[in-house]
């Protein structure tokens, strides 16, 4: 499982706003003052600070991505595997035992959440420090109800 796609549209959004930033700066500076583009240190300074801001929204732009799309949670029938990216070069992975898992909880918040059905589930488990958080996961009552499930068969296996 992944997040929601649409979790990422803010940064989609932000990254499309301020790649329109230097050409509205180019047209805006033009207008007002027509001949300073033509200088010969104006115009090459112009573009090499242009190409650093692009190289720099670029890099930041693919690390929000990679971040959205290396968070991602396994499922099957014997655990659960959360994979969390953390940055470009941190990533920690947790395992959990199905048969550990306690309860799960979901949590849907707010207008948009509702509207696409993506929301977190907590689940909890006997020991108190390792509760496993999915962020923005699509269908949460679903994926809700298949963990129980699943929970509940591993339990069994592992009793006998």
């Amino acid at each position: 499982m992944r997040r929601h796609p649409i979790t990422f549209f803010p940064v989609l959004l932000l990254f499309l706003v301020l790649i329109s930033v230097p050409p509205g700066l180019y047209f805006l500076i033009n207008s007002m003052f027509p001949n300073i583009m033509a200088g010969a240190v104006f115009y090459p300074l112009a573009v090499l600070v242009t190409s650093i801001y692009y190289l720099s929204l670029y890099i930041f732009f693919y690390a929000q991505f990679i971040d959205f799309y290396l968070d991602l949670w396994i499922i099957t029938n014997d655990r659960v595997v959360d994979i969390k990216q953390m940055g470009l070069f941190s990533r920690t992975i947790s395992e959990l035992d199905l048969y550990r898992i306690q309860d799960v909880m979901v949590e849907i918040h707010g207008f948009f959440s509702t509207l696409f059905h993506y929301g977190n589930i907590t689940v909890k488990t006997a020991s108190s420090g390792s509760n496993f958080v999915f962020h923005h996961i699509h269908n949460p009552n679903e994926i809700r109800q298949a963990l129980i499930r699943l929970a509940e068969e591993d339990r069994k296996h592992h009793q006998g």
